[in-house]
């Protein structure tokens, strides 16, 4: 037996520019905060950065062939600030030519091109005046966009503005695992609101710009909280991680503003409130046509004796609850799979968000793939989790929520962060000393979900 979607349902992969493209120095591209994290020693597993990563840049049209040989309907794809303006103010015309070969490519094969005008690679020179602690970044941020819809715009109707602030505010700013390595909670609440802020100064500069067919979204990364035991104690704990980790970001775009009880959470470092000025929160608020749903891991909490004491986790003021070890099985970079997360996550926002249909942007896996001789990759265990994770999603909709696509993460196996390339993603091999691809048994197992629409009911073989 099989589960089928619905009729309209939105198949493919993603990607990220800084993750994939590789050469940094081309075409006048200008150094990014990564640039500059990667070659702090110690910061990225590996000590390497982003180049050659997947060699994208140079290879994209065997890469586009490769969505092509899949079926993928839908590529969702990062364009790079530093690559597009190197100085974050100034235009550089061959950076957004090479996005504008892209989409060519990607509409000749019939593919749709989903736009993200941003995933993490702010440009440097933007960072060494303050990033996403000053507010001036909102306005950098949305000439950047007008630059990219100008050359885009008439091919390109989906648009995300942002992809995760809460790591690239959060990581970055506040506990330093991500770019640009700062640790401080104030300033992570800060670049928190300006990211919120860009988006939605962006989002109204998308809607001056864009025509009727146009639709425009955020994405936001959720990771549910779950206790051990059902009492006030415990409700508390799964309250304030999911207050500061999931509706701090979604509930200002939903037009709500910023949750009061967070806010009291995390008052007592003294940085957000005096950030958000008149007017903001109805600019937060600018309306999209779905919410990005990256979903890869829940978080295991439990509360502490005393709610004042600081988390073990290094969410920025978090207090009153520490996060236990993820419970097995898990993929090779320390994340639980837990499918059943997904259908409740997804049944929830289907509540919450009202009316704004959802998307599930990113899910995927991390194992140790190896290309056995024969030339053959056999990752038996992602085709298990995708088979999983897409019978939860079928799950969240049998339960009445407007979830609209699937997209896998990642198309490639690419530099993942801090983790360098110590962990592969992709529904598609790569050898970073040759870069020769090869596609995984997991990749022909999705490609024939995308073909019948639908998930085998029972877990797939192997």
């Amino acid at each position: 037996m099989e589960q089928v979607f619905p009729s309209d349902f939105l198949w493919g992969a993603a990607t990220a520019a800084y993750q994939i493209e590789g050469s940094l120095c081309a075409d006048g591209r200008g150094p990014s905060i990564w640039d500059t994290f990667a070659a702090v020693p110690g910061a990225v597993l590996g000590g390497a950065g982003g180049d050659p990563a997947c060699d994208h840049y140079r290879r994209h049209r065997e890469d586009v062939a490769l969505l092509g040989e899949l079926g993928l309907p839908a590529y969702r794809f990062s364009t790079a600030w530093p690559r597009v303006m190197p100085d974050g103010r100034t235009v550089e015309p061959r950076g957004l030519a090479f996005y504008d070969r892209l989409v060519d490519d990607l509409l000749d094969r019939g593919i749709r091109p989903l736009v993200t005008l941003y995933h993490w690679d702010l440009p440097q020179a933007l960072q060494d005046v303050g990033g996403w602690r000053e507010r001036d970044i909102a306005e950098r941020f949305t000439d950047y966009v007008r630059a990219v819809h100008e050359r885009l715009g008439d091919r390109v109707v989906d648009w995300t503005t942002l992809n995760e602030p809460f790591c690239s505010a959060f990581l970055g700013y506040g506990s330093g695992v991500h770019a640009p390595g700062l640790r401080d909670d104030g300033s992570a609440l800060v670049a928190a609101h300006h990211h919120l802020l860009a988006h939605g100064t962006a989002t109204r500069a998308l809607r001056e710009l864009g025509g009727p067919d146009q639709r425009l979204s955020i994405v936001l990364n959720f990771s549910p909280a779950l206790a051990d035991a059902d009492d006030d104690a415990h409700r508390d704990a799964t309250r304030r991680f999911n207050g500061l980790h999931n509706r701090f970001f979604l509930d200002p775009v939903l037009g709500r503003g910023y949750p009061d009880d967070v806010l009291a959470d995390v008052a007592h470092v003294g940085a957000l409130e005096p950030a958000i000025r008149d007017g903001d929160l109805a600019t937060l608020a600018a309306p999209v046509d779905w919410i990005g749903v990256n979903y890869y891991a829940p978080t295991r909490v439990v509360p502490l004796s005393d709610p004042d004491i600081p988390s073990n986790c290094s969410l920025p003021g978090l207090r009153g609850l520490d996060v236990l070890p993820p419970q097995g099985p898990l993929t090779s970079i320390g994340w639980e799979q837990h499918p059943e997360s997904l259908t409740e996550l997804l049944v929830w926002l289907g509540e919450y968000c009202g009316d704004v249909p959802l998307v599930v942007s990113e899910n995927g896996a991390a194992f140790n793939d190896v290309v056995d001789p024969d030339g053959r990759v056999r990752d038996a265990r992602r085709t298990r989790y995708l088979a999983e994770h897409l019978r939860a999603v079928h799950a969240a909709i049998a339960r009445g929520a407007d979830v609209r696509g699937y997209l896998a993460w990642s198309l490639l196996d690419n530099f993942e962060w801090s983790f360098g390339y110590t962990q592969r993603f992709g529904l598609i091999h790569v050898d970073f000393d040759t870069q020769r691809r090869t596609v995984k048994d997991s990749a022909r197992f999705f490609a024939e979900v995308v073909a019948r629409n639908a998930v085998p009911a029972d877990r797939p073989a192997g």
